[in-house]
Order: C-alpha cells, then sequence, then structure tokens
C-alpha cells in the first residue's frame, strides 16, 4: 500500500471533475479524498497498491470528467498512510 497526493490544475472546477474522479477510485477500488481549493485546482490523497495507484494517476492525468481539461498535475507518493476506509468528495 501506498499514499498518494495530487494537485490537479486546469478546467477542473465546476466540470463534474470530483465526481468523476469518485467514479474512477470507486472503479479501482482507491480510497482517500477529493476536494478543490480555493485557488480553483483540486486536491486528491489516495491510498492503494502502487500499480493500481499508477492506474488512477494516468486516469486523472487524461481528465474523468469529459468537460474537464488537466493542465498540470503535481503528485508524491509516501509510505505515510493515512488508513482511508473509502474514497469521500469533501465540499
Amino acid at each position: 500500500m501506498k499514499h498518494l497526493s495530487i494537485n490537479v490544475n486546469g478546467l477542473v472546477q465546476g466540470v463534474g471533475f470530483r465526481y468523476s474522479t469518485f467514479q474512477v477510485a470507486q472503479e479501482l477500488s482507491v480510497t482517500g479524498t477529493v476536494r478543490n481549493e480555493m485557488d480553483g485546482s483540486v486536491s486528491i490523497e489516495a491510498e492503494a497498491d502502487e500499480k493500481i495507484l499508477y492506474i488512477f494517476l494516468n486516469r486523472i492525468k487524461s481528465s474523468p470528467s469529459p468537460f474537464g481539461k488537466v493542465n498540470k498535475m503535481d503528485y508524491t507518493f509516501s509510505d505515510d498512510l493515512q488508513h482511508y476506509t473509502k474514497f469521500t468528495v469533501i465540499g
């Protein structure tokens, strides 16, 4: 198990990006959170097997929302698990 922190910039608010991210997480059995940030970005915290997290990351890079567009994405992997029990949309 690994922890993945992602910050996504682009057309990611007001286009169903968080809900679409939630659907991808559900499909891959990823736990964590997704939330809008005040600067217009979206932050994602995710936990799963490392191989699954790379699949999740690639799905997010190509925008899970058909109306969204990812311009920039920063991410870091760590061993600092938060032990989420589900994936939650915050806000």
